[in-house]
């Protein structure tokens, strides 16, 4: 399996590669995850439809021009709406897109045909519980676009070529017990947010980050209910924490930016995701929440650092925020966000979000925002600090806080210490599994009553379990060295030693100098000393 992963990761980057010279990555990573998505929908289609046909003894591609046609086309709309969430015709598949595109040994226009297809799969759910998860999914794909080419020829032979590499590569989508295209297509969001710098912060969580976090919130659970992640990105977070657990009803995500937001149906659906356990929404969080009245089981979130929100007085009458008093400054809205994510939280829920390491002792609004959340409400479970350089664009140090409103602890904090704990590879720094084991297997003792022992968590100069009376006296700053000493006492200095060396060291100058004196006195020139 792990073969045949890494086979169709390969073959996958190597046809995006066919754009890369043509358009910045932004653009050719929008082009090629919509094409593979588009494969992706026109294989399901073709599978289901010819599984509903076997026992009338024909296929999905002989519908079109059967003399039952338009009933069949009827019925097989009305079955693919309800399991799928969308229809595609028989002619509308990507395999006849892309055989009619390079039929004949040479490429025929078929972009006009390709933007019909992408525009009917929308409006086909047009109407149905599925219209809202399908709508403004290729809006991203312009087939009109200069950057594809500059004459309309240019763009029909560069799409052409993309569609035929990936009609030879078989998905493999019958295997049901494979996740192996998901999986692929994660590796290539990964691999576009490698090269995006800066920007690649807004998509993508680094998956060791998102290991980290996936199963924090799952200690002591083989199924959750429900988790969300307010600032989804393309929501790798969400399915990292589907990889932790049996089962996962419900996968709910808010992501501002609409490339993104449509970059994360795509993946839940590309995951297998049916379209009704998924509920993704793009809107401003903070500003404009869209699960407001929902509480749940397990909250991951990378925000972004430091971003800046309004910060509106009105907000001092929201359930979110009114109960601390204080809000978020307007020019970080790091704790606007854990705020956010607390009041979503449900009782037996566990949070953990990611955040630059300024939150844990910034003062003003932020230290009372921290101090109410410790001191009031009892909820903050742990503070794990992480290496510096290991997010995409950015070499801050980061930490993760994780939270629960009903804890097992409740009158301690684990602090742990992960910061040196990684390998640099080229410029990034990266947590190997190893070190992702000792942040979960310290948290998990810290939590369980019947491992824990309370001394069996601690490792001198790793983690440190500090009494919640200890914080308050640290006035509620959860700066990690206050808490885990990782000073390193140096060797002692042997003074008798160091004088015989520096003895000798003038015995040695002085034979030198002498030496310099007399090659002087021979040359007959005017010694140094």
């Amino acid at each position: 399996m792990t073969e045949q992963k890494a086979h169709l990761e390969q073959q996958l980057w190597n046809i995006a590669n066919t754009l890369r010279g043509k358009m910045d990555a932004d653009d050719f990573r929008d082009y090629i995850l919509g094409f593979i998505f588009y494969k992706y929908l026109s294989t399901k289609m073709e599978l289901y439809t010819n599984e509903i046909l076997e026992p009338d003894g024909i296929t999905f591609a002989e519908v079109e021009g059967h003399a039952q046609e338009a009933e069949l086309i009827a019925a097989l709309r009305d079955a693919a709406l309800d399991k799928l969430g969308y229809f595609l015709l028989p002619s509308e598949l990507f395999s006849e897109l892309a055989k009619r595109g390079n039929s004949g040994g040479k490429n025929q226009f078929i972009l006009g045909d390709l933007a019909k297809v992408l525009a009917h799969i929308e409006q086909s759910t047009m109407g149905s519980e599925s219209e809202d998860d399908f709508g403004n999914l290729f809006e991203d794909l312009d087939l009109t676009s200069s950057k594809l080419g500059k004459s309309e020829n240019d763009k029909n032979e560069l799409i052409v070529k993309v569609l035929s590499h990936l009609d030879e590569i078989d998905f493999d989508i019958e295997n049901t017990d494979s996740d192996v295209l998901g999986d692929a297509y994660e590796y290539l969001i990964g691999k576009f947010a490698s090269g995006a710098g800066k920007k690649a912060g807004e998509f993508y969580t680094p998956q060791q980050v998102s290991k980290v976090l996936a199963q924090l919130v799952t200690v002591g659970k083989d199924q959750l209910k429900s988790v969300y992640d307010p600032t989804c990105g393309s929501g790798s977070l969400l399915l990292r924490v589907a990889k932790q657990v049996k089962a996962v009803s419900g996968f709910y995500g808010q992501e501002m930016n609409p490339t993104t937001y449509n970059l994360c149906r795509m993946n839940m659906i590309m995951h297998d995701v049916h379209y009704k356990h998924f509920d993704i929404k793009n809107e401003d969080t903070l500003e404009r929440p869209q699960h407001i009245d929902q509480r749940f089981e397990a909250i991951v979130a990378n925000p972004p650092f430091s971003a800046k929100w309004s910060a509106s007085p009105l907000f001092m009458s929201d359930d979110r925020f009114s109960p601390y008093g204080k809000l978020a400054p307007s020019s970080k809205a790091d704790f606007a966000f854990v705020q956010h994510m607390v009041h979503q939280l449900a009782d037996n829920g566990t949070m953990a979000v990611v955040l630059p390491h300024g939150v844990l002792f910034r003062g003003s609004a932020e230290g009372h925002i921290r101090k109410y959340l410790i001191e009031d409400r009892n909820y903050l479970d742990a503070v794990i600090g992480l290496p510096a350089n290991i997010f995409y664009g950015t070499s801050i140090p980061t930490c993760i806080l994780v939270l629960k409103k009903e804890r097992t602890n409740k009158d301690n904090i684990l602090f742990i210490d992960s910061s040196q704990h990684f390998e640099k590879v080229k410029t990034q720094n990266y947590l190997r599994e190893e070190d992702i084991n000792k942040i979960i297997d310290t948290y998990k003792v810290f939590v369980s009553p019947l491992e824990r022992g309370l001394r069996g968590v601690l490792e001198d100069k790793y983690s440190y379990i500090s009494p919640l009376s200890e914080v308050a006296e640290n006035d509620y700053n959860l700066n990690i060295p206050r808490y885990v000493d990782t000073f390193e006492e140096e060797d002692p200095v042997d003074l008798a030693a160091v004088s015989k060396e520096l003895k000798a060291i003038d015995a040695d100058m002085a034979t030198t100098d002498a030496t310099i004196a007399d090659y002087c006195k021979q040359l007959e020139i005017e010694s140094p000393f």
